[in-house]
């Protein structure tokens, strides 16, 4: 919970600013409320999205080797419930099925990603290349192209093979940047002939900080203060030379284009008059999304990330920084490396200064941005602790990357709104206000004159959420998980998106409250037949939940009127 001075702060604090205004964005008229209707451009894609280790499960079928989510999965304690992704949705089985459900929500792209040990077993393509990795694949885009929906392939979301964490310590190693190009060449060699969208990497910023800082996803490593630095900076060099490599072997017969995948949430200054605080919001962002696009970009990290990493390394008395530095050879080789950027946008913070200490014990990465960041507690929560509905924030981030990156080709590779629920809520209407506001503020900001040529919702299918477990579902459908097939079940917001597909945007408001309407008719019947489900099913997960929602107080209440009527009849 804010303090409540923090709180009166946030509620004053509603007009906005941006924190590097474009000179030919008016921010002043960037009101919270308005809505836009209007359509998008022609041409436009509409997608959805998954990765390899959150849908695919058969973790051990196939000649696949072990990832470092397998193995960390695995140890008691690391995730929730101690789910893993062994069997998650069983998508390796069900590709017919799944891109049916693509071809009735039409849309035109499908994010997936390639699972490098499915392919190279230990990682190194001498070792052996799994045929029967290529043929699943082979399938999946061979099947998405009949079906005329666009395969935008991921190389890395995250699942590192094990071996090469085992031996050379995984990304803090820079044999990984020969290592990946080897596995990357393969995947064009195989699949480049059908398959013109490659990203590099998905979030790198997760796979640094988390996977080397705070040890919360895998490996779970805790590096504090070198270990995120060491794994991004190993992260844009493998970018860089598997940008080169298709620009050099593969461009120009397969004529695809490479990008990578980065994160950024928006970061408002508390204190519009306070430039400490304007500041502080402008280095939030930068050390997330300009930790990796800036050097992909411009050829180095950004010059805030230099100055505040740099200065808190000498007070800790190092010889010199913490944050690893490119030689000019190396600038040279990074800039420019991006045919188009995918952001991931899923929220916004308000941010403001605070000095934090440099001790050698306590310098960090998050220490090293010396701010805080702060919600407003009127934003809409479905349930995750992260995850607040701040649309406003997605058209800031998207003109921040116009103005700060020369205005390059955007895909929105991730956007999307996940719930914490026990009970099965297919009628999602949160999910639909979500993506209504969201896809609108980027609509606002294609008027803007951002160069967005593609959206994916976030994601196609409830899956395996990294530390989270199955405790979170982001999906338009519902994924029975407690049955060994692994149904699914279409939420409202499938009907909602759809429409929005259709329509290619907004057409005027009474269709768009229509839309809203019938999605929520559609679910009813269906959501009906799913909450007959047996109590007994439900019984382990409600003991497990400390704050009962409304679905699990309506468990309970049945649980204990069922027992008042068996005492009664004994």
């Amino acid at each position: 919970m804010l303090p409540r001075c923090a709180v009166g702060v946030c509620h004053v604090l509603m007009l906005v600013l941006c924190v590097s205004a474009a000179e030919d964005f008016d921010w002043t008229k960037n009101h919270h409320g308005s809505f836009y209707y209007g359509t998008f451009p022609a041409g436009f894609s509409w997608g959805a999205g998954g990765s390899a280790y959150q849908t695919e499960g058969a973790w051990d079928k196939d000649g696949k080797g072990l990832s470092i989510w397998d193995v960390f999965s695995h140890k008691k304690g690391k995730i929730q419930q101690n789910d893993t992704g062994d069997f998650s949705c069983e998508g390796y089985y069900k590709v017919k099925d799944d891109v049916s459900l693509m071809k009735e929500l039409r849309l035109n792209h499908y994010r997936f990603s390639i699972s490098w040990p499915r392919l190279l077993p230990t990682g190194i393509k001498s070792d052996h290349v799994n045929e029967k990795g290529i043929q699943y694949y082979d399938h999946l885009i061979n099947h998405l192209l009949e079906n005329k929906i666009t395969p935008i392939v991921t190389l890395y979301h995250w699942d590192l093979p094990q071996v090469l964490q085992e031996k050379y310590g995984g990304w803090q190693n820079i044999s990984m940047v020969n290592y990946f190009s080897e596995f990357a060449n393969l995947c064009f060699e195989r699949f480049g002939d059908r398959v013109k969208y490659w990203i590099t990497f998905n979030n790198p910023w997760s796979v640094a900080v988390e996977g080397y800082e705070t040890g919360e996803h895998a490996p779970g490593l805790r590096l504090r203060g070198t270990g995120a630095y060491r794994a991004a900076h190993h992260i844009i060099k493998a970018h860089a030379k598997v940008w080169h490599t298709y620009d050099t072997q593969w461009r120009g017969k397969q004529k695809g284009l490479v990008g990578i995948a980065l994160s950024g949430e928006w970061g408002e200054p508390v204190d519009i008059s306070n430039q400490k605080d304007i500041e502080a919001a402008e280095r939030y962002v930068q050390f997330h999304l300009g930790w990796f696009a800036t050097p992909i970009f411009h050829g180095d990290y950004p010059q805030v990330m230099k100055d505040f990493i740099g200065r808190k390394s000498v007070q800790q008395g190092l010889g010199t920084s913490r944050l690893p530095t490119f030689s000019p050879q190396e600038k040279s080789y990074i800039k420019g490396t991006c045919d188009f950027l995918g952001i991931g946008h899923f929220t916004t913070r308000y941010i403001t200064q605070k000095n934090n200490p440099s001790g050698r014990s306590s310098s960090n990465y998050f220490s090293d941005r010396d701010l805080a960041e702060l919600v407003d507690p009127r934003w809409p929560d479905p349930g995750s602790e992260w995850l607040y509905a701040v649309p406003w924030g997605f058209r800031r981030l998207l003109n921040f990357v116009k103005t700060q990156y020369g205005n390059p080709m955007i895909y929105v590779t991730e956007n999307g709104v996940s719930e914490k629920m026990l009970c099965t809520e297919l009628c999602d209407e949160w999910r639909i206000q979500y993506y209504k506001d969201y896809i609108n503020e980027m609509l606002k900001a294609i008027k803007d004159g951002v160069n967005v040529k593609g959206y994916t919702a976030w994601s196609l299918l409830d899956k395996f959420e990294w530390d989270e477990g199955f405790s979170e579902r982001f999906g338009l459908y519902y994924v029975d998980f407690r049955n060994k097939n692994k149904p699914r079940y279409p939420k409202a917001s499938v009907q909602f998106y759809k429409r929005i597909i259709s329509s290619n945007g907004f057409p005027n408001q009474r269709e768009v409250e229509n839309w809203r309407r019938k999605a929520v008719e559609t679910c009813s019947s269906s959501n009906q037949l799913l909450a007959a489900d047996p109590l007994t099913s439900h019984m382990e997960m409600v003991t497990e939940i400390v704050v009962p929602t409304v679905c699990t107080l309506s468990i309970l209440l049945s649980a204990i009127f069922l027992m008042f009527l068996l005492r009664r009849r004994n």
